[in-house]
């Protein structure tokens, strides 16, 4: 189990000691996908939906997750935060929303975690407030599409 950090030697979970690391400039950026009936997309895009502006709440929700991903995942640490941003675009073409989050912190530890949670918390908000009138909607495509700072460095995907 040594390659896995998240395990002693025994095997047991256990939360990484980060303490010996330096403190760097850390950056994630995620991406994801909710596809949805063409009315739904429009419906979105009017800002006609009931419950309000669903690309603007989406957006915050995606910021509070990103905030909250140490509570949501066990072994995360809990990190301050110094930028979160979440960009949703809507998709005719497909139809779906898009959804990229940038992260950013100066500290010990990574923010792969948080951009993740962020995509994930906006995507399944506009779910939740569109599920009255698109319960097959599907998210997809959840994945990490950049990382840099620390000890591993830089790593983009297909680069």
């Amino acid at each position: 189990m040594s390659d896995l950090t998240h395990f002693n030697e025994s095997g047991a979970a256990h939360m990484v000691d980060v303490g010996a690391k330096d403190v760097t400039h850390r950056i994630a950026v995620a991406e994801g996908l909710i596809r949805m009936e063409p009315e739904t997309l429009a419906l979105i895009r009017s800002g006609g939906h009931k419950k309000g502006d669903v690309l603007a709440i989406a957006r915050i929700a995606g910021i509070m997750g990103a905030k909250r991903t140490a509570d949501l995942v066990p072994l995360c640490h809990p990190l301050a935060l110094t930028k979160i941003a979440i960009d949703l675009e809507p998709l005719t073409e497909k139809p779906a929303v898009h959804c990229r989050a940038v992260v950013e912190t100066r500290g010990r530890t990574g923010v792969e975690m948080e951009a993740l949670c962020a995509v994930q918390i906006s995507l399944l908000t506009i779910y939740d407030m569109c599920k009255a009138v698109d319960r097959g909607m599907c998210i997809e495509s959840v994945r990490l599409l950049e990382k840099a700072g620390g000890r591993s460095g830089h790593w983009r995907r297909g680069a």
